[in-house]
């Protein structure tokens, strides 16, 4: 005996667009909520961080280190005020935040100075608490994505917590190598590029183009490992100049 069915195509049509939507709908959902409350790919546009990170990597940032805040979310809804589950961020942690003068614009830096601290730079070295941070003399270097043209200085720096990683120095007496003392208030941080005479970074105050201290609302989460890496000669889209632009060396490497 042969059944059939007493659903009519159009039926059938209707239930098969209905099934679609509801997979898109689901699908979407499930991104927003893994973007939000787990790890948001970022790529890096500038060479603030260099040598670090180099422009033309992309990287995910996990969501969930220090906790929760409305720019956890997509567009920065305001949902919240503060941060829910808070921890307190490592001193040499590599950060997204958004920026504070707009509330809006992404930036990654490191961060070098916890609430209550006292920071300056002097001659280009970095002292936290009146104590000079350890800093050793790497040689000179080609970086990739640098505009000055020759080598450039590299030091090691090592904060006090053992935290250590490679910085530029490109010029004496650059504006940011004399300081004031810096006190970071309660609840915000102090963010520094690791290319320190190119990065535009809490040594700057906000009215003069920079960022100032960083309000811990304001973390969007912390940077840890590279998924893909590309060269100026191409662009992410370019797939055809891939072989050529492609870091593979980079690919899948953790962010320190």
């Amino acid at each position: 005996m042969t059944l059939q069915s007493n659903v009519k195509p159009d039926e059938k049509k209707k239930e098969g667009w209905g099934e679609a939507i509801r997979t898109v709908i689901y699908a979407v959902a499930i991104a927003l909520v893994i973007r939000s409350l787990a790890y948001e790919p970022f790529n890096i546009p500038s060479g603030s961080m260099l040598p670090t990170l180099l422009i033309g990597d992309y990287l995910f940032v996990s969501k969930y280190p220090y906790g929760y805040s409305r720019h956890s979310f997509p567009f920065s809804p305001p949902v919240m005020e503060g941060r829910v589950w808070e921890s307190p961020v490592e001193r040499g942690d590599i950060v997204v935040f958004k920026l504070p003068r707009d509330n809006s614009t992404d930036y990654i830096k490191r961060i070098v100075g916890l609430p209550g601290d006292k920071l300056q730079v002097s001659n280009g070295l970095l002292l936290i608490n009146g104590k000079p941070v350890q800093r050793e003399f790497m040689g000179n270097a080609v970086v990739e994505g640098e505009d000055r043209r020759g080598p450039v200085r590299k030091f090691r720096e090592t904060l006090p917590n053992g935290r250590s990683y490679i910085t530029l120095d490109l010029y004496d007496n650059s504006d940011g190598d004399n300081t004031e003392v810096f006190t970071v208030p309660a609840e915000h941080y102090f963010a520094m590029g690791d290319n320190r005479d190119n990065s535009s970074d809490s040594r700057f105050a906000p009215e003069r183009g920079g960022v100032g201290y960083i309000p811990a609302e304001n973390l969007v989460g912390r940077a840890e490992f590279r998924f893909f890496s590309i060269s100026g000669d191409a662009r992410f889209w370019e797939v055809w100049k891939w072989p050529s632009a492609i870091r593979f060396s980079r690919i899948f490497t953790s962010v320190d």
